[in-house]
């Protein structure tokens, strides 16, 4: 109904902002990390889910598409409302929860406020089939696995293993992980695996 809303930061409150778009003044429910970068009298867009219950009605919104699409994406986990989604993603960012789900990472998904050991194992169940790790590659580095494969060369297998991982601790850089983090979690990465991009990548981001 609302797809974003652009005005003013008229207030703060611990959970809020109060936005002012042509004398209407929105409170919009937001993750504390976007809270923070928000300054009063500063004008900002920021993309909104509009939330209908029986005692009300709220706006949760997000400085990113990506992170709207995200939070959609948790509302459709059985058990986890609003309020639960933007606890989630308080506590990681789009990115590290997709890399958390697609690792099976338990441990990491769980720290996120509200969300128990249990809740994150339902998580990372119900959004794995829905996350693709090719399509977020190719989204953040412009390179799809497959062209990256494919530029490596076949002379010999261990040839094409050692350039598959270059590509991975490369990929993973350009998706915000150190270097030392991405070598490390790719010489991890067990010899006997496919030497393909996409399954080296799988596989180290288990160690992450």
């Amino acid at each position: 109904m609302i797809a974003y809303i652009r005005g003013t930061a008229e207030d703060i409150t611990e959970s809020s902002v109060i936005l002012d778009n042509n004398g209407i003044g929105y409170e919009i429910y937001m993750t504390g990390r976007n809270l923070a970068q928000i300054t009063v009298g500063s004008e900002y867009k920021i993309h909104t889910y509009f939330n209908v219950k029986e005692d009300g009605m709220q706006l949760y919104g997000f400085f990113t598409k990506d992170d709207l699409l995200m939070f959609r994406m948790l509302l459709g986990v059985n058990g986890i409302g609003p309020k639960g989604a933007i606890g989630v993603l308080s506590g990681l960012t789009a990115d590290e929860l997709r890399f958390a789900v697609l690792s099976d990472d338990v441990k990491t998904v769980s720290k996120a406020p509200g969300i128990g050991r249990k809740t994150a194992q339902k998580l990372i169940l119900e959004l794995k089939d829905k996350l693709d790790l090719e399509e977020i590659i190719e989204r953040k580095t412009g390179i799809s696995s497959s062209s990256m494969a494919s530029a490596s060369g076949e002379k010999n297998d261990s040839a094409e293993t050692n350039k598959a991982r270059e590509d991975a601790v490369e990929a993973l850089i350009t998706l915000g992980y150190s270097p030392t983090e991405s070598l490390k979690a790719v010489r991890k990465v067990p010899e006997n695996t496919e030497p393909d991009v996409e399954a080296v990548l799988k596989a180290a981001l288990k160690f992450l």
